[in-house]
This record gives C-alpha cells, structure tokens and sequence, in this order.
C-alpha cells in the first residue's frame, strides 16, 4: 500500500503506476479467437463475406465506430464513460457542413473548425464533471440530449446539408495504390515488432514477468500474415482505403500516448486507483478534463468521416446506438469497465468484431433487431469474462 506524504517524489508515482493493473495480450488472442470463430462461421454460411469487395465495405463501415471506440478506451481506462459522443460527432460534422457549403469556407479551415468544437464541448464536460463532482455518466447523457437538440437546429428543416467538397467526400471514399498500400502494411508489422520488443525490453529491464520470445515470435507472425492477407484482399479491389490509414494513424498515436508519455500513465494511474493517484500529486482533474477534450476531438473527428461517408451532414447522423456501440466495441476488445485496463488497440480489435457481426447479419438478410441482440449478448459475456478475471486476479492479490 503507498503511503500518503506532503511532498512524494518521482520515485513514488513510478510506483504507483507500476502497481496498476496492466493488461497482458492473452485477453486480445481471445477476442481475435472469437473474431477468427465469427469470420469462419459467416464464411460457411455466406461465401460472400470474405469477399475482397466486402471486406473493404467491412472496414469502411467500422471506420467511425473503431475511431470512436478508440477515444472510448481511453475514458474508459479512466475510469469514466462518455455518452455524448455520438452526438458530439453529429453537431461537429454539422459544423463543417454549414462552414463549406453555406459560408464557403476551405475545407481544412472547416475540418479544423469542427475538431476545435468538439475540443470546446469536451473541455465543458470534463470542466463541470471535474468542478462538481458529478459523474460522468450524468453529464455526459445530458450532454447527449443537448448536442443531439443542437444537431437538429444546426441541420435545419431539411433534415441534411450536402457536402460537395470534393476532398471532404474524398475521405471515406478513396483508396491509396496497391504498391503503397504494401508498404504501408510492411510499415504496420515493422512497428508491431519493434513496439512489442521494445515493451519486453523494458519489462525485463525493470525485472517484470514478460512472455517467452517463442510467443512473442509468433504474435508477430500473426500479425504479419494476418496484415499482408487483409492487405492483399483489398488491393483486389479497389486498393486500401485511406479513411482505414486515418484509422490506424489515431490508433498508434493514442496508443503511444497512453503507454510512452506519463499523461498515459497517469491515466492508467487514476483508473487504477483515483485516491492513490490523487495522494501521489498525480493532476487528477487537469488529466480529467484533458481525456474528455480528446475523445470527444475524436468524436468530431468520427462526424467527419461519417460526413464524408454520407457525402452530408444529417439529422440522423451520429443517432441510435452508436454511442452504445463505441462502447461495446471497447469492452468487447478487452478494455476493462472497472477502470484501469485496457489498450487502445483493443478498440479496433472490438470494432471488428461488432461490425463484423453486424455486417455477417446483413448477408444473410436479418434484421435489425437481430444485430442489436447479437451484439448485446457479446457484450454481456465479455462484461463477464471482464468481471469474473478481475475477481480472480484480486482472490491471489495480483496486479498483473
């Protein structure tokens, strides 16, 4: 247990973050087992659905809710939800609507606009969650019902604004050559590699228990086969989409945020144990207010890529169950619900596996409330995997 002080050292925090549960990757083989499991099952019964032309449908379609389930990991690891988040991407691609198509704004000064009003309602949230002690659950649903009432003023009568911008529209719907597309995937596997030696490198640095080379070996042969035969699939088609490189880009930059700076680590820190870190001199408002500004500039982010989709920004845009979904899709991934457990890779690992099951449905004509129980019950067994692990590591007294 630490010890509370007037003025704790350096050496203190480390220990604290070291002490916080960390997740290992033995939780993302069993999501990709299940997610191999659900590919095989929709195969057999479709043989559509490894198709070149539907795996690339596939991941266009998990592009906003893998963006979106990225920023989720990283409240979630907080230890807060956010709600809004769906709605926060509505106003914000009605924001760059309105900026290129009724005031003729350039579409970078438009994109920039949208992401600095998603930075300014999350800096909201986080301000009064953090200044009155509300939870985030709150103010985040109440932030849902104001953005979405936003949303419909924003949009108008007409329910869509047209976006015919041709970069904006070029986001979601263009693909990069097949040459750079190998490259990029070759990019991909390089940095897996060399980030998963680097974390053993430093965990046997600091005497910490690290899996063996043989299966550090073949995680990375996983990766590889699986990145080269996704890679082949879709330059059978039309080539790598470039919306699914923006994707991959937000996810290796906030996964180093979280585990290479000590922002990251504080985070973990506060998700673990919020008064320890507190005792510890970690900012724990300050980090609280400053994860809600970035999921929710991911969120606006996630408007702009369903906006481009969309070629519109609509009242329906950013609706239903996508909030919901964001999250299913982070727990389903391995990222803990208790706080303090998670990565943000896991986020499109989750994604997959959502849009996957949605997708597969589809094929086979079903309907939408099918999908809805399809991914409720994966949620609740992944909730249960989640809860029972957490019971067992507390039982031997373990932090790994």
């Amino acid at each position: 247990m630490i010890e509370a002080t007037t003025h704790p050292t350096a050496s203190r925090v480390t220990q604290l973050v070291s002490s916080v549960p960390r997740p290992r990757d033995a939780g993302a083989v069993t999501v990709g087992i299940g997610l191999a499991v659900v590919w095989t099952a929709f195969q057999l019964l479709n043989n559509n659905f490894l198709s070149a032309r539907n795996l690339s449908n596939l991941v266009l379609q998990i592009a906003v809710l893998g963006t979106l389930a990225t920023g989720m990991v990283m409240v979630l690891v907080l230890g807060e939800i956010d709600l809004s988040v769906g709605a926060i991407a509505g106003v914000s691609a009605a924001t760059l609507a309105i900026l290129i198509t009724n005031a003729g704004v350039p579409a970078a000064i438009a994109i920039l606009a949208a992401l600095l009003v998603g930075a300014a309602i999350g800096l909201l949230h986080g301000s009064i969650i953090t200044a009155f002690g509300i939870p985030s659950f709150i103010v985040t649903l109440a932030g849902l019902l104001v953005w979405q009432g936003v949303q419909l003023a924003l949009v108008g009568d007409g329910g869509e604004i047209p976006i015919r911008d041709p970069f904006i529209r070029g986001i979601a719907s263009s693909y990069i050559p097949p040459a750079l597309g190998w490259v990029l995937a070759l990019v991909l596997v390089t940095g897996a590699a060399g980030f998963r030696l680097r974390r053993r490198t430093r965990r046997l640095r600091n005497s910490l228990p690290v899996a063996t080379l043989a299966s550090e070996t073949v995680a990375i042969a996983g990766i590889g086969a699986f990145t080269a035969a996704v890679t082949w699939l879709l330059n059978s088609y039309f080539g790598v989409p470039w919306v699914l490189v923006l994707v991959l880009a937000l996810v290796m930059v906030c996964g180093a945020l979280m585990t290479e700076t000590p922002f990251g680590r504080h985070i973990y820190a506060i998700g673990g144990n919020r008064e320890a870190a507190r005792r510890s001199s970690i900012r724990v408002r300050g980090t609280t207010i400053a994860v809600f500004m970035i999921i929710s500039v991911i969120a606006a982010l996630a408007g702009i890529i369903e906006a481009s989709r969309q070629f519109s920004a609509s009242n329906a845009l950013g609706g239903g169950t996508l909030q919901l979904n964001a999250i299913a899709a982070a727990v389903i991934g391995g990222t803990s619900l208790f706080g303090g457990r998670g990565r943000v890779y896991q986020a499109i690992i989750g994604a997959l596996v959502v849009g996957s099951v949605q997708n597969g449905l589809d094929l086979l004509g079903q309907p939408a409330a099918i999908k809805n129980i399809a991914t409720g019950v994966i949620l609740v067994i992944a909730v249960v995997v989640d809860a029972v692990g957490r019971r067992r590591r507390i039982a031997r007294g373990s932090t790994d």
